[in-house]
């Protein structure tokens, strides 16, 4: 079970910007970071710095995941062919609680991660209770019995303003979702470069 190990949105103030476009973001009253130094005057970032903050930047969109996810990620995505960023936000975007929060199951990728650990997704007629799960191709992924009574769940795919993306195949009632597809980069709206992370692992 991966746990977030921080304040969610401390991420956003470190950062500087509301990564996740959420109205509770403290950025959006407090531009500056946090603690005792936040309001300090900040100075330029080397290069290793602006591919730091890419790294981290990317790392806290998709949940805050480890240092360790993160870099195996990585290096799946060098072993395959061609452009090793695009490769490697493709694997992201292929995670189970990633899949949940693009069918919009739930409103955070955090909160994707919860209703994972407490049993509530099914892939392929299975309980999988391992966010990092990677879906693949053909897999189709619904929600548990239990989660499709919830009227915040109901809420959520009803209300939720977020497309679909292109891979996806809704059904069931929007109950489930099929991966009809390989999610493919420029179908992803990440706010990283990640040519940027690329660049600070090949050194």
């Amino acid at each position: 079970m991966t746990k977030r190990m921080e304040s969610k949105y401390k991420i956003d103030r470190r950062m500087g910007e509301n990564i996740w476009g959420r109205p509770k973001s403290p950025v959006n009253r407090r531009e500056y970071g946090p603690g005792q130094h936040g309001q300090r005057r900040k100075s330029k970032l080397s290069d290793y710095g602006v591919q730091l903050k890419a790294k981290q930047k990317l790392r806290g969109y998709y949940g805050n995941i480890s240092e360790r996810q993160f870099r195996g990620i990585y290096q799946e995505a060098r072993r395959l062919k061609g452009d090793s960023g695009a490769h490697m936000i493709g694997l992201l975007e292929r995670r189970l609680d990633a899949l949940i929060f693009r069918a919009k199951f739930v409103p955070t990728v955090f909160a994707a991660r919860q209703f994972i650990n407490h049993g509530h997704i099914k892939v392929n007629g299975k309980r999988v209770t391992i966010p990092s799960y990677e879906v693949r191709k053909g897999n189709t992924v619904a929600l548990g019995d239990k989660a499709r009574s919830m009227i915040v769940i109901r809420h959520n795919v009803d209300t939720l303003d977020r497309r679909t993306p292109p891979w996806l195949e809704m059904g069931d009632g929007g109950n489930e979702a099929t991966v009809r597809d390989l999610p493919m980069r420029e179908h992803i709206d990440v706010p990283v470069r990640e040519q940027l992370i690329v660049e600070l692992y090949s050194k």
